[in-house]
């Protein structure tokens, strides 16, 4: 309850009048500097909301007497900077692939640019740094399904796997399980067969015999695989849908086919310049 305003005996200042279960307020003053700091930032509070965009209506905002906008300054912003890379950008389109390398401040830009175009298109597949998953190969060892070679890479790049692009990479797997052409017990043989190649299975005649018929004119006699149907090599222990028994049986069984989408069309040339020249100095390239 309110009570006489009298002077406090210990500090010396005045109290506020209120009193509570004997507990009495001082009547301190703020800070002088606190004060003129609030006064302050009242003021140009006051100050921003007339001269920028700040305050909002039913409608709409006050757009401020300067006319600021923070969009215009981002186009601008990208206008310089688009301006700055045209110049290498230019470059890269007009250098032939396989002299990008050659020029070391080309190259500096190259890098740059397409690990960030890998960051943005790629990794969500063949993860951040390239190391690939089940199913998308690894870009940073020296196992190619399609060729590792600079001009290779770019091929892929371009026109991607199995899509509906004319010049995409096409190849396809028979489904030897689904489609009846071998049988479960012709099929887990075969499984055995290929894991013999690699040091884990168990081969027979009748195996060996069936693999030439079946999986030697894409996958070689030897079985390293032909880059230039997309057959893998089944003789390094690298596997792109895993090496167990069982996921090698469902391979054969089913066939994987995977497929990528070609980048023409939806980056520009020199994006696909730089994708293949990172791509390649993953530590995979040829």
């Amino acid at each position: 309850m309110p009570t006489k305003i009298e002077k406090d005996t210990l500090s010396g200042t005045n109290t506020t009048g209120h009193d509570w279960d004997g507990v009495k307020e001082l009547n301190t003053p703020l800070p002088t500097w606190w004060v003129y700091t609030f006064y302050a930032c009242i003021a140009f509070s006051i100050v921003y909301c007339v001269l920028y965009p700040s305050v909002p209506w039913l409608t709409g905002h006050t757009n401020g007497l300067l006319g600021y906008n923070s969009r215009v300054e981002l186009t601008q912003e990208l206008a310089a900077q688009s301006k700055a890379r045209s110049v290498f950008v230019d470059k890269i389109q007009k250098t032939p692939l396989a002299d990008i390398r050659k020029d070391p401040e080309l190259l500096a830009f190259a890098m740059a640019g397409g690990r960030s175009a890998f960051q943005n298109n790629c990794m969500q597949c063949h993860g951040s740094g390239g190391a690939g998953a089940v199913g998308y190969p690894a870009l940073v060892d020296d196992d190619w399904i399609w060729g590792g070679s600079l001009a290779q890479i770019y091929q892929t790049i371009q026109h991607g796997i199995r899509n509906s692009d004319p010049d995409s990479r096409t190849s396809m797997m028979p489904k030897f399980g689904v489609d009846n052409l071998l049988t479960p017990a012709q099929i887990d043989g075969l499984t055995e067969y290929v894991l013999s190649l690699s040091g884990k299975g168990k081969a027979t005649p009748e195996a060996a015999a069936l693999f030439k018929e079946q999986c030697a004119a894409c996958h070689q006699p030897d079985g390293k695989g032909n880059q230039e149907v997309g057959a893998p090599n089944l003789t390094d222990g690298i596997w792109l849908y895993g090496g167990d028994k069982d996921s090698i049986y469902k391979s054969i069984f089913y066939a994987r086919n995977g497929n990528m989408p070609a980048w023409t069309g939806r980056l520009d040339e020199a994006t696909l310049k730089m994708l293949a020249v990172y791509v390649h100095s993953l530590g995979g390239g040829r």
